[in-house]
C-alpha cells in the first residue's frame, strides 16, 4: 500500500488541506493520503518535530512524508527531501526535518530541483512542488530524477537536557503541550537513568512546585480504583509514550490540565534534583 502523510500549519478551516490532497489524487488516485495533524500553530518547528518523530515510524518503510509548516515558496529558501529510517520526507529547508533527526543520520538528503526552471511559476509549495514530489517517490521514482544531493541543509539545535554535577542536577525545559494539557519536557528516560546512578532520591521542581515520584503510566497515579474519580485533578510526573518526562494532571484537559494549573509555559525550565 502506497501511503503519503500529510503535516501541517493549515488549519482546518480553509481550502489548503484539501488542495494539497486534491493535487495529489488527481496525479494518482489510489494513493493513501493520512492526515497526521493540521493543527500545527503557525510556524512552529519544533511542535512540528515532535508530532512527527513520534508518529511517522508507526507507518509502513517506504512512506512519504509532507510536512507543510513554514513553507510558503520563496526563491532563496531550497526545498528538499530527507531519506531517513527507510521514510521520505519532504519539507522547505528551514531546520525542520534536523530537529526531527538530531540523533539520526539521514540516509540521503536532496535539494529538490525540477521546478527550478526560469519559465516555471509556484503559486503554492504543497501543490507545486511537495505533491508532485510525492506521488513521484510512491511511484518508484528516483530522489535523482527530481532533486540532486544537497550536502548542506539548514541545521537548527534541538534543545537538550544537561546534568549540573556540581549541584547534581539535571536541567531540561519544556517543549512541547499537548491536547490535555500536558505539558512535556526534553528529560528522557535514558538521561534520567544515566544522570541517577549513585544517588537513593530525587526531586522534580518546576517552578515552586515539587514531586518526587515519577510514574511509568498516568494510571499508576491511580492506586484504589473503586476510588478512581477521587484521584481527577491529582499532579503527577510520568514518562510518556515518547519516553520523555511529562507533568500531567489526571483526567485533565487543555483548560484544567498542567499547562493551566502550573501556569507553564513552552520554554521554561524544569529541574530534577538528585540526592
Amino acid at each position: 500500500m502506497a501511503v503519503i502523510t500529510f503535516t501541517s500549519d493549515y488549519g482546518l478551516v480553509d481550502h489548503r488541506v484539501a488542495a494539497v490532497k486534491g493535487a495529489i489524487l488527481k496525479l494518482k488516485e489510489e494513493l493513501t493520503i493520512v492526515d497526521i495533524t493540521h493543527q500545527i500553530q503557525a510556524y512552529n518547528l519544533l511542535q512540528t518535530a515532535y508530532v512527527v518523530r513520534n508518529a511517522y515510524s508507526f507507518f509502513p518503510k517506504g512512506t512519504v512524508h509532507i510536512i507543510s509548516v513554514d513553507s510558503f515558496y520563496t526563491k532563496e529558501r531550497k526545498c528538499i527531501l530527507y531519506k531517513a529510517d527507510d521514510h521520505y520526507f519532504i519539507a522547505a529547508d528551514n531546520g525542520l526535518l534536523s530537529l526531527i533527526f538530531y540523533d539520526i543520520k539521514p540516509e540521503e538528503v536532496y535539494e529538490i530541483t525540477f521546478n527550478n526552471r526560469f519559465d516555471d511559476e509556484v503559486r503554492f509549495t504543497s501543490t507545486d512542488i511537495f505533491a508532485p514530489v510525492a506521488v513521484h517517490l510512491q511511484n518508484g521514482g528516483l530522489p535523482e530524477v527530481i532533486g540532486r544531493k544537497f550536502k548542506d541543509p539548514k541545521q537548527l539545535s534541538f534543545p537538550r537536557a544537561v546534568f549540573n554535577e556540581s549541584e547534581k542536577m539535571l536541567i531540561g525545559e519544556i517543549m512541547y503541550i499537548d491536547n490535555f494539557g500536558n505539558v512535556v519536557s526534553n528529560i528522557s528516560k535514558k538521561n534520567f537513568e544515566k544522570s541517577s546512578v549513585g544517588f537513593e532520591s530525587f526531586i522534580v521542581k518546576f517552578r515552586n512546585l515539587a514531586l518526587s515520584r515519577i510514574h511509568d503510566q498516568y494510571t499508576d497515579l491511580v492506586n484504589d480504583w473503586n476510588k478512581e474519580q477521587e484521584f481527577h485533578g491529582k499532579a503527577a510526573a510520568v514518562f510518556n509514550d515518547a519516553g520523555l518526562l511529562e507533568l500531567t494532571i489526571y483526567k485533565g484537559n487543555g483548560e484544567s490540565g498542567a499547562k493551566t494549573l502550573f501556569g507553564l509555559q513552552v520554554g521554561e525550565s524544569i529541574y530534577i534534583e538528585f540526592q
